[in-house]
């Protein structure tokens, strides 16, 4: 009996731990059933990225063109620079075992480890000191460390022959990278942007549009066993890099220069303490020609401060490298890359006069005849003071047309009372200044308007001041003007290419809304031209042979105080579209802060918009159209008479209206004043021609003919015997105040007969 009950307690034990390891054996195998099947997929890829190694195939950025295929932006070769830390680690300790074995010893060898040979030889070829190398090759935790990026070619050479010399293969390596390269340095700085060293879009284009041109990346995935050694090739795979797209914008290059050039000149002459800024656009399609920033910066090193920028920041009184002075760095270098045009606000001051009149003309709530008067200032229900005109003794009387030429804000408050609050504010945002213009081009600011107005508030907003907006949605309001009362989408994309030249996506043109009736428009921009070729306060930005219709502004900057804690500090902006006749294209150059002598628009910003309209527009393929007046003051190109018989030079003057004189008593030309390539006034210029023995020798004093009238410093430089050269405003005889700004050669300089002295005559009346 004993012996039976032993046995059913072991078999009953027995039949418990069996039942045990066949559970475990079941839960086990139900686990590895699940890891098979269920989650096959995901404990695949652990085993896969633990046996592959991937590498990346950088897609080539796509290269940014001018509306002509002008190549704005690309990329070039340029190299990293690394040492492998266990290379060198490897390399050194091969060293001593090689002197070990030969009986030397490393002191009676060299003193130089491979190290302090690698570190010594790099900071000499690269922009790297001894220190920062020993530093990266110290971290043996690590196969790659970088020593230097972007490498141009020679530094590269210069490492792989430093390499071959030392047999440093296994410790120094090159890869090739690509740097992004602007081909114009600083043009069309704001526009374009840079990338980051990651080659990320950071500012401008490159930031907006940084997905089509950055492409996608490939990948090359190979196995490796635990040993490095490749595996079978399934485990290979080769994800090809899609290169980006190539853009083409709708800047043209010679546009941008010309205006670029126009912005340095007045940020230069006037002294502008918060930058200037200038916008050129196609009035029909919104197609950006033209924008840019002054000071700006150069793309190809943009991390280092222009020279203003760079002046502030040495003059701040912070320790290099302290808190306090890279703060201040930081903050320079956004506000210096921060695209003004786009980014900033400003009170338009009397631009805004021309929308205003849009709005009352298509409401039929003035007519260009009506009477107005001016007597300096205008009383406003719920104000108790005057607001003034900027015309402190007043127009008097003048009509609509004269008082919008003349810039006068008595007139355009009182049709601004006659408008209304309510249809004021609804053609405010009907002009687009509550939304954003939809550039293409990061940070567009937002306008600062207050839409429950009062009388005074309406009162001030018709002139342009108490609200803010931005350069670019007062340019693309005034081409709703411009081009028959349509509000169009401003922008900079063209189209997008492959490097096979097809168009993957191109610009479609798009009108907003039409605000104003064409009829409105014509109206006023026959008006506005009058103001420009006749006696109105936008004369400096007359064009000889082009009708001109603009309007100019001087704002005050009432939330900024100047150093003495008065609100001094002025904005001077001038916008201007033409050939008014059928416009084709709007400028508008805006300068913050004028600090040298006049604050006003027209004197600060008109003659730079004169002489860009002067150049672009036959540029375009606009063609001049003189009037009689103009004809008479047109230049002649001078031959060069050199050895000409002096019968036929003489000849010659009376068929392109120049006057002469002849020095000698020879046959032949042997010389002349001006030289030939000169430009003369006709009808007024004289050319002294010398002959025989006579030659050209120095004998007139220049006269002084800074601040004089047109007519007193012609007659004083012609009674001397010298030619006039005439720059800026070309109709100097319409209305007052037309005087000479600068002369060259300066007064005193002793010339030769004959000596062509350029003035430069500007209005000095019309202060707004």
């Amino acid at each position: 009996m004993a012996k039976l009950t032993v046995d059913h307690r072991v078999r009953r034990r027995s039949a418990i731990v069996i039942a045990i390891f066949a559970a475990v054996f079941l839960v086990l195998s139900l686990r590895v059933l699940a890891i098979q099947i269920g989650n096959y997929e995901e404990y695949q890829e652990i085993v896969n990225d633990q046996i592959t190694r991937e590498s990346k195939i950088t897609a080539e950025r796509g290269d940014i063109y001018d509306t002509n295929m002008e190549l704005l932006a690309t990329n070039v070769t340029v190299w990293r620079v690394f040492i492998s830390p266990r290379g060198i680690v490897e390399a050194e300790e091969a060293r001593l075992a090689a002197l070990a074995e030969s009986g030397g010893t490393a002191e009676s060898v060299s003193q130089i480890t491979q190290s302090e040979l690698i570190a010594k030889g790099l900071s000499e070829i690269l922009d790297v000191t001894v220190e920062r190398v020993l530093e990266l090759a110290a971290d043996v935790t690590k196969l790659d460390k970088t020593v230097a990026r972007n490498v141009e070619d020679e530094e590269a050479d210069a490492v792989r022959a430093f390499i071959a010399e030392y047999g440093l293969e296994t410790q120094i390596y090159l890869e090739a990278t690509t740097r992004r390269a602007y081909n114009y340095d600083n043009l069309a700085a704001h526009v374009l942007g840079f990338t980051g060293t990651d080659g990320t879009g950071l500012f401008g284009l490159e930031k907006e549009y940084d997905e089509q041109l950055s492409g996608q990346d490939g990948y090359y995935i190979i196995a490796r066993d635990g040993y490095a050694r490749e595996m079978p090739f399934k485990y290979q795979s080769y994800i090809e890099a899609e290169d980006g797209y190539n853009l083409v914008t709708t800047i043209d290059l010679r546009i941008q220069y010309e205006l670029e050039r126009q912005l340095e000149a007045t940020y230069i002459d006037s002294g502008a303490a918060n930058r200037v800024c200038g916008i050129a656009m196609d009035v029909n399609t919104g197609a950006i020609l033209a924008i840019a920033t002054k000071g700006d910066f150069d793309l190809n090193d943009p991390w280092t401060l222009n020279e203003s920028s760079a002046y502030v920041l040495a003059n701040s009184g912070y320790a290099e490298g302290s808190e306090e002075y890279n703060a201040l760095l930081s903050e320079l270098r956004y506000a210096m890359w921060n695209n003004k045009a786009v980014t900033e606000l400003y009170e338009p001051g009397s631009t805004f006069k021309i929308i205003t009149s849009a709005m009352c003309l298509e409401e039929q709530v003035v007519s260009p005849t009506d009477s107005f008067y001016c007597a300096g200032s205008l009383m406003v229900e719920g104000w108790s003071k005057p607001i003034h005109c900027h015309k402190k003794t007043g127009h008097g009387h003048v009509s609509f047309a004269v008082g919008l030429q003349q810039s006068c804000n008595p007139v355009l408050m009182t049709i601004a009372q006659r408008l209304g609050i309510d249809k004021f504010v609804s053609y405010f945002n009907a002009f687009g200044y509550m939304e954003k213009t939809g550039i293409d081009l990061p940070g567009e600011a937002s306008t600062i308007f207050h839409s429950s107005m009062g009388n005074v508030d309406l009162a001030t907003a018709s002139f342009g001041q108490n609200f803010k907006v931005t350069p670019i949605a007062q340019l693309t309001a005034i081409c709703a003007v411009a081009n028959g009362g349509y509000l169009v989408t401003p922008h900079l994309l063209k189209a997008f290419v492959d490097d096979d030249g097809n168009v993957i996506e191109s610009y479609e043109d798009s009108v907003r809304r039409q605000v104003v009736s064409t009829e409105t428009c014509r109206t006023l921009i026959d008006i506005l031209e009058e103001g420009v070729s006749g006696d109105g306060g936008a004369k400096n930005a007359y064009v000889a042979g082009y009708r001109v219709a603009a309007k100019t502004g001087t704002s005050q900057k009432r939330d900024k105080m100047d150093e003495n804690g008065q609100d001094t500090l002025r904005v001077g902006s001038t916008v201007a579209f033409a050939p008014a006749e059928d416009p084709q294209i709007a400028v508008l150059i805006m300068v913050d802060e004028p600090m040298n002598g006049s604050v006003y628009g027209s004197i600060v910003a008109a003659p730079y918009v004169a002489n860009f309209l002067e150049v672009v527009l036959p540029y375009m393929g606009v063609e001049a159209s003189y009037t009689e007046e103009e004809i008479a003051k047109l230049e002649v190109n001078l031959l060069d008479y050199t050895g000409w018989l002096i019968e036929d030079a003489i000849t010659s003057m009376g068929y392109v209206g120049l006057d002469y004189t002849v020095v000698g008593d020879g046959t032949k030309v042997t010389a002349q004043i001006p030289a030939g390539g000169s430009q003369l006034a006709k009808n007024t210029g004289r050319v002294i021609f010398y002959t025989g023995e006579e030659t050209p020798a120095a004998t007139i004093t220049v006269p002084d003919v800074m601040g004089k009238s047109a007519s007193a410093a012609n007659k004083l430089l012609i009674d001397a015997g010298l030619n006039v050269c005439i720059e800026g405003t070309q109709n100097y005889q319409s209305g007052a105040g037309a005087v000479v700004v600068s002369q060259s050669p300066a007064a005193d300089t002793v010339v030769t007969p004959g000596t062509i002295v350029t003035v430069e005559f500007r209005y000095m009346d019309g202060t707004d």
